[in-house]
Order: C-alpha cells, then sequence, then structure tokens
C-alpha cells in the first residue's frame, strides 16, 4: 500500500506522504507513449463477453484505510452506493468492472508497532470491513473460504475477504495472530516496508537473512489456519524462506515483475520459478511505481528517503516536508499506461506459468495509476489487452480469478488436514 492522495484528506496529506514516503506524479503526456494510446483502450464486444463470463478477483485494496483517514468508518459521511470521485472504489464501479470477489486489505502503518497499537488499530481495520457488510448486504457479503467465494459470486454479491497487511500487526505474537484469524482475517503479508524481528522487507537492511526460527513458526500457524501466506513487500530471502516452509500455496497479493521493472517490490526471476512449484499465485499491482521502468527506479528509495528524514529531521516537519519535495522533484513517478501491467501479467506467465498470475491492483492505496486503469471499473482493459495478445477465454479466467480460486481452495484443505491429524 502507498497512500493515494483525496480531496478527503487534503488537511493531513503532508504528514500522510512524509509518513509513507511517496514521490510526485507527471501526467499522461509527460509519461511518454507506448505501444497503445489512452484512445486504444476501448473494449470490444468479445473482450466484453469473455470478461462478463467470468469475474475479477482483486487480491488487495485499500478502501479500508481510504474510509478510515476521511474519518468514516461507518460509511456515514461516504456512501459508495452513489459515485465517488475522490475514491477508485465505489459500487456503481464495482459493478461495471465485474467484481466478484475482493481481498479488503486491513492495513495500518508499521511505525504502530512501536506506540504498542497496532494490533487495536488492525482490528478497528477490519471493524470497517464488517460495516461495509452491514451497510451494503445487498451488494458485500463477508467470506473465509473458497466454498464461500464460489456461493456469494453466483449469488450476485460481492464475496469480501480481509487481508492483513503487514506482520507489524500481530506484535510478535502467535496469539494475536490466531486473533486476527478469528476475527476474519484470510492473509496476511508477512512485512510492510519495513523489516521485523523475523521478517526482513524488501525496502529495509536485513535483520534475519529471511526469516528467523519465529518467523517460520508464523508461517506454519498461517498454514494451520487456513489464512494464506502473503509475501508482497518482503525480501526475496524471505520468500525462500517461506516458500520452503509453507505447506500450502503462497499468494503475492499486490506484487509485479522485477525483470520488467527494477523496483525491490517486485518479484525476481528465480522465486517466480519457485511460486510455480509451491502453486502459488502473483497478483500484478498497478502502481506506477512499481510498473512503470523508469518510475520503478525512481522510486527505488522511496521507503530509504523517508526513514531517513524522519531520523534527521524528528519532530520538525517543515524541514522534512522542504526535502522531500525536492526528492520528489528529482525522483517523479511516470504513469505510464495500462499495456504495462499487461507487461508484467505476461511475463510471469511465461516464466511461473498461466496458472500462476492474478490481479492485484492496490486501489485506494497508492498515487499513481497507469492510464487506462484509473478505477475499479477499468477491468475489462485488462481482459481486452490479454485478448489481444492471444491469451485464450480460459487463460484469461485464470488471471482474473480462477487461480486464486485455486489457491486459496488449496490454503483451505492444508489447514482442514491439519485439523483432522490432529
Amino acid at each position: 500500500m502507498i497512500l493515494r492522495p483525496t480531496p478527503v484528506r487534503a488537511s493531513r496529506l503532508a504528514s500522510l506522504l512524509l509518513a509513507m514516503g511517496l514521490g510526485m506524479t507527471v501526467t499522461a503526456e509527460e509519461a511518454g507513449k507506448s505501444t497503445e494510446t489512452p484512445t486504444n483502450f476501448s473494449v470490444s464486444d468479445r473482450a466484453m463477453e469473455i470478461h462478463r463470463q467470468a469475474y475479477v478477483w482483486d487480491g488487495h485494496n485499500d478502501l479500508p484505510w481510504a474510509l478510515r483517514e476521511a474519518g468514516d468508518r461507518t460509511f456515514s459521511k461516504i456512501d459508495i452506493r452513489s459515485p465517488q470521485d475522490q475514491l477508485n472504489t465505489d459500487i456503481p464501479r464495482l459493478r461495471q468492472g465485474n467484481v466478484g470477489a475482493q481481498f479488503w486489505s486491513v492495513f495500518v502503518p508499521a511505525k504502530e508497532r512501536f506506540q504498542g497499537t497496532a494490533f487495536q488499530s488492525t482490528l478497528e481495520q477490519i471493524a470497517i470491513v464488517k460495516a461495509m457488510v452491514d451497510k451494503y448486504p445487498d451488494v458485500f457479503e463477508f467470506a473465509t473460504t473458497a466454498g464461500d467465494v464460489i456461493r456469494i459470486q453466483r449469488s450476485g454479491k460481492i464475496a469480501s475477504l480481509i487481508g492483513v497487511e503487514g506482520g507489524h500487526s500481530i506484535e510478535n505474537s502467535i496469539s494475536l495472530l490466531r486473533q486476527l484469524h478469528a476475527a476474519g482475517a484470510k492473509y496476511m503479508t508477512l512485512t510492510h516496508g519495513d523489516s521485523l524481528d523475523w521478517a526482513d522487507a524488501a525496502t529495509d537492511k536485513s535483520l534475519n537473512d529471511g526469516l528467523s526460527a519465529f518467523g517460520e513458526d508464523v508461517v506454519r500457524e498461517l498454514n494451520r489456519l487456513g489464512m494464506l501466506v502473503d509475501l508482497s513487500h518482503v525480501s526475496p530471502a524471505t520468500m525462500r524462506d517461506a516458500i520452503q516452509v509453507s505447506s500450502a500455496p503462497v499468494v503475492f497479493s499486490h506484487s509485479s515483475a522485477r525483470s520488467i521493472a527494477d523496483h525491490p517490490r517486485n518479484v525476481p526471476d528465480d522465486i517466480l520459478k519457485e511460486v510455480h512449484k509451491n502453486g502459488g499465485v502473483v497478483m500484478v499491482n498497478f502502481f506506477s511505481g512499481f510498473v512503470e521502468p523508469r518510475s520503478a527506479i525512481n522510486m527505488q528509495r522511496m521507503f530509504d528517503i523517508r526513514r531517513e528524514l524522519d531520523a534527521r529531521y524528528g519532530s520538525d516537519k517543515e524541514a522534512i516536508l522542504l526535502e522531500h519535495n525536492r526528492w520528489k522533484a528529482e525522483h517523479p513517478i511516470y504513469r505510464g499506461d495500462a499495456t504495462m501491467v499487461v507487461d508484467h501479467i505476461d511475463h510471469i506467465a511465461k516464466v511461473a506459468g498461466i496458472d500462476h498470475v492474478g490481479i492485484g491492483s492496490d486501489f485506494d492505496g497508492v498515487v499513481s495509476l497507469p492510464v487506462g486503469l484509473e478505477d475499479v471499473s477499468k477491468y475489462p482493459v485488462i481482459t481486452e489487452l490479454l485478448l489481444r495478445r492471444g491469451y485464450s477465454e480460459q487463460d484469461i479466467h485464470k488471471v482474473l480469478y480462477g487461480n486464486i480460486l485455486r489457491v486459496l481452495g488449496r490454503c483451505d484443505e492444508v489447514a482442514n488436514m491439519a485439523r483432522t491429524a490432529r
């Protein structure tokens, strides 16, 4: 997750940007031309037919955090049944995009682990997801298993699952992990941007050379509970360790291919081959800073810059803002367009296999999105571009939902076998 500025939370924008280390965006014209122009993102009747015969299951949407920052945890101020221009997500556009299942991220900043509030704040984020389901029961239904997703999607509703973004939420406690599972969490990303005592992040110094012994125990407990092990944000060493330890397929809920865009948040080819062996799935992120090659290079040190400025200036927010703006001016985010996202899907399909790639947009959690993929109504563009590249209807359906459905089903099976073996 990278916080996305919106008019709703403009009064707190500066501090949020500093906290997360964001870069600046540029216009579509500045982003340069690609093989497709923005006017060529029209969706053909054939592509729309293929898209409507399936559904989209997105691995990561940060709407709960966007609502929390807007000061609306109960949907009393922001009615997503109506179009919401300040967000990437609302019910009309979810329907347009044919979203049938969604992992809603329950992100809290990693610094909360030092304040002793990470676990409680995560429970509050889970409560926002449940409030949404309660507010719009004709649209959303809470899901915790693959069987739930199948049933709910067939009923015409959007199966709503919860993903915890960052192992800091468990505050180094297996017991707290179990409590998050009991509250409905279905995956946990092992780290966010900062390395933990037990797991190394992709964008921080190594503390463990991957997973510590406790980190391995966390992976085993996730397997036992029936929660997906999410490897977005973690270092390659952590990826390798987790894949080796996990008895269930792993997931990258919102990551892309490092061979296409060289950002440490992306997945190297050698790990993609391990994902194939493990049976997992990499769900491709839409953030321009991770998928557009020039932007990925510019954003390589975004998390380091945040930490360096915090350490240098402490509570002097004005000095931090001045220096951060200077850095942003020198490291712009070029938007790119939807073809670049499909480049990542295509590469992962070729290296890991078509059974191991999906979609994890990061909507409502990022500051810049590619032209053609601005909100949740735009998923049919992915189908159109895959069709143009020669992907079959069956393979497109795997990318849209089939692969993550298989992975979650296997995760449920592993947990069930663990229960019966006791």
